[in-house]
């Protein structure tokens, strides 16, 4: 009987621990901004996020025009983008945050949220990528980042909804209907 009483008390407190600690979602993380002040995620909750690995020096760079674009069209709706610098492929990210600061309001007009840059591959990946590329926890998402410009979509819950590899374009009619439909699920 009392094997009986451990076992169901055992349960209960397991069940309680995983009850409190809930799901782990992109608001649990905190990056710095570009500026190097602490960017706690969950200031988005209730959004739809769009976090791409970014590089100022790749052939995909032009896509921040893209990016901007549709930040521009959908901020008023909930949406933000979040640029997160990465130097992790083809050292196309050498530059300093500042340099990277500059070059993105220069050439690109950006002035959507950008972090301060990051390993988002490898033995030093942030933990906010150990999340993002976690293939077990997202069977769907999930994967090793394989270049920059990997953009994920996140509902207002913090989960992910979908990834687009780096050849899928921000203004791609997939994203475009992505958005959409995760905007649909704002509450307004």
């Amino acid at each position: 009987m009392t094997k009986v009483i451990v076992t169901v008390m055992f349960c209960l407190l397991f069940c309680m621990a995983a009850l409190m600690a809930g799901e782990k979602s992109i608001f649990d993380f905190t990056l710095n901004t570009i500026d190097g002040q602490p960017a706690p995620l969950a200031t988005h909750k209730g959004k739809v996020v769009m976090l791409v690995n970014v590089a100022s020096r790749c052939g995909y760079t032009p896509q921040y025009t893209a990016l901007e674009s549709i930040y521009e069209k959908y901020k008023d709706r909930g949406f933000v983008i979040i640029g997160i610098p990465a130097n992790n492929f083809g050292a196309q990210e050498p530059g300093t945050n500042q340099e990277i600061k500059t070059f993105c309001q220069s050439k690109y007009s950006v002035t959507f949220p950008m972090m301060s840059k990051v390993s988002v591959k490898g033995d030093d990946k942030t933990p906010l990528y150990q999340f993002l590329t976690d293939k077990a926890a997202s069977p769907k998402t999930g994967g090793e980042i394989q270049w920059n410009f990997t953009k994920f979509l996140v509902g207002p819950d913090g989960q992910i909804i979908t990834r687009f590899e780096p050849a899928v374009t921000p203004d791609a009619p997939e994203v475009a209907a992505a958005i959409e439909k995760a905007l649909a699920l704002l509450k307004h």
